[in-house]
């Protein structure tokens, strides 16, 4: 096995302290300084800088050396760091941010390369259900057996026959194997007749308050199953069971596709929820990481790290262990299942949404994990979620109190006046959807105008100091971080409907959200984050200014390079 892959814990806090000794004194390097050190590996002159550091947000070019920006200045002033072996990149003209960062996604990069995708990962594009129905049945024929047929990136509203799939269609895929089909957003599922058949679910099982088994008018199942009422078909029927070696094989796959998507759309770091872990390991070793790991463990890799008292941090400036993956406290944004406070504007049956855990049991969590020192991690979209949330935030906080934990909150959707006011009394870290002001515009009525003002609320977290970052959710939401961007710049979605004017930030303010906060929702603002002398060169080359180009183009803006460690990870 490669070296690399059995770095242990002195390794770790090696590399970790090795990395932090470059930032020791803080400031901005003068060009004068640099030039005592070798000659500048990379210099990158001629550009818009939009460096996301307050005391120099603006420049012309910059050095990089041995992966660090050391000196940052007029082209002029530059070029004097160049040496004969420096590449220098003449940007003509283009601008330059910090590298992205998406501070929630659960890179299914597997997912993209094995799956049947019944719809468009990244982009808004509208399938029919025959679509559907035909994929899966491809699927079948070249799968023998009995064993599941399952789909994924269904999206309710991005279908041309303007109604949801139901079991009926699955149905005509096979009536003698189970079929599944996975909404985007990760809450619901379409299942067949067969497998509710081996779930032994029937029109007369009752729902839970953690999920529900949906209906159609006349009370026969309509095969949508939201939230934890899936549990019971997780253990029904068979999957095919790949050997460990195909396993692996899948995994480091899937790490190093996703690696190179991510690196295509400007993405420098990403907070993964869960997967492979060896993996990941594995195609570093192999040079295919191409972007910044900040592993958000599940629960069973969380008791590892309890036992071997390993704590959030634990890794280096590629890898390392950030907060716990999002424990989830309610149901779904886009898939309308999140907990609210009343009932569902429209709904005939005051339904208010699902609440997935009791408040003693998040209590006993959140508690369990702050006194192991993880940072804690929740999915709390709705008004009712945020509040169980912050009360067993409050609860550890007290119990054992601590100066800096940044209690994270994933989503983070829907918010009042009093919950923002705990978050902030809190240092409360949110991850809010990004790219849904663009993408899930067609959902947006089902909330209606009031609840829309207050929905991924950046403008009103950045005004109360709330340091909100960037949480595409991907698969549920696309990664793109410009489409992003576009969306909290303009609130206005690809249907041209603007839902949620009043939370509007500007270019700057959402570039800084995109990357700066990020970086400090893993506690590495001090490392990245900003085009910052002693800082990681992380870095993206955009071929048009967000700043002065229309708005409604953002989103189609080309990312030309993007950087990590002062090498080329991707070049348009």
């Amino acid at each position: 096995m490669d070296s690399r892959l059995q770095q242990n814990r002195r390794g770790f806090i090696g590399l970790a302290a090795s990395g932090a000794a470059g930032l020791i004194g803080g400031g901005w390097s003068s060009v004068a300084t640099a030039l005592t050190g070798a000659d500048a590996d990379l210099i990158v002159r001629n550009a818009k800088v939009y460096t996301v550091d307050d005391s120099h947000p603006t420049a012309q070019a910059f050095a990089v050396r041995n992966g660090r920006f050391i000196a940052i200045g007029s082209s002029e002033e530059i070029a004097g760091l160049a040496g004969r072996r420096t590449t220098v990149i003449d940007a003509k003209g283009m601008t330059v941010t910090p590298g992205f960062i998406d501070c929630h996604n659960h890179a299914s990069g597997n997912s993209l390369l094995y799956d049947v995708l019944v719809g468009n990962p990244f982009e808004v594009e509208f399938v029919t259900i025959d679509s559907i129905i035909q994929k899966l049945r491809a699927r079948a024929a070249e799968t023998p057996g009995d064993s599941w047929i399952r789909g994924e990136f269904y999206d309710d509203t991005k279908i041309k026959d303007k109604r949801p799939l139901d079991i009926r269609d699955l149905d005509k895929v096979s009536t003698t194997r189970p079929v599944s089909v996975r909404h985007r957003g990760g809450h619901t599922m379409v299942y067949n007749s067969k497998a509710f058949e081996l779930a032994g679910v029937t029109k007369d099982t009752p729902d839970m308050p953690s999920g529900t088994y949906d209906k159609f008018p006349d009370g026969t199942l309509n095969g949508r199953v939201t939230d934890r009422a899936n549990a019971v078909f997780e253990k029904a029927g068979r999957t095919i069971d790949y050997s460990p070696d195909e396993r692996d094989r899948r995994d480091r796959e899937g790490a190093a596709h996703i690696s190179q998507m991510f690196a295509r759309y400007g993405l420098t770091g990403v907070c993964h929820q869960g997967g492979n872990l060896r993996a990941i390991q594995q195609i570093r070793a192999q040079d295919r990481l191409l972007h910044r790991v900040s592993y958000e463990p599940a629960a069973d890799v969380v008791e590892t790290m309890i036992a071997a008292g390993q704590m959030t941090g634990f890794g280096d400036e590629w890898i390392r262990l950030g907060a716990t993956i999002e424990h989830t406290a309610d149901g779904s944004f886009s898939e309308r299942t999140m907990a609210l406070s009343a009932p569902y504007p429209g709904s005939t049956t005051g339904y208010r949404g699902n609440v997935t855990e009791t408040q003693d049991d998040l209590n006993a969590w959140c508690e369990r994990m702050h006194r192991a020192g993880i940072q804690v991690n929740c999915h709390a979209n709705g008004d009712v979620a945020i509040d169980h949330v912050l009360t067993a935030y409050e609860r550890a906080q007290r119990l054992l109190p601590n100066r800096d934990t940044r209690w994270k909150i994933t989503h983070c959707s829907l918010v009042n006046d009093d919950l923002l006011r705990r978050m902030k009394a809190l240092g409360v870290s949110p991850a809010l959807f990004n790219t849904y002001a663009y993408y899930n515009a067609d959902k947006f009525h089902f909330y209606g105008k009031e609840l829309m003002s207050h929905m991924m609320p950046y403008r009103s977290m950045l005004d109360m100091g709330i340091p909100a970052c960037i949480g595409s959710d991907f698969p549920p939401g696309p990664f793109s971080p410009l489409m992003g961007i576009q969306g909290m710049v303009t609130r206005t979605g690809w249907n041209g409907e603007t839902w949620g004017a009043n939370q509007r930030i500007n270019v700057a303010e959402a570039i800084r959200v995109s990357s700066l906060n990020g970086a400090y929702d893993t506690h590495e603002e001090h490392i990245k984050g900003s085009i910052t002398p002693g800082k990681l060169a992380d870095f993206v080359m955009l071929a048009d200014d967000p700043h002065t180009i229309d708005p409604s183009r953002i989103k189609d803006i080309q990312i030309v390079r993007t950087v990590v460690g002062g090498r080329t990870v991707y070049q348009a």
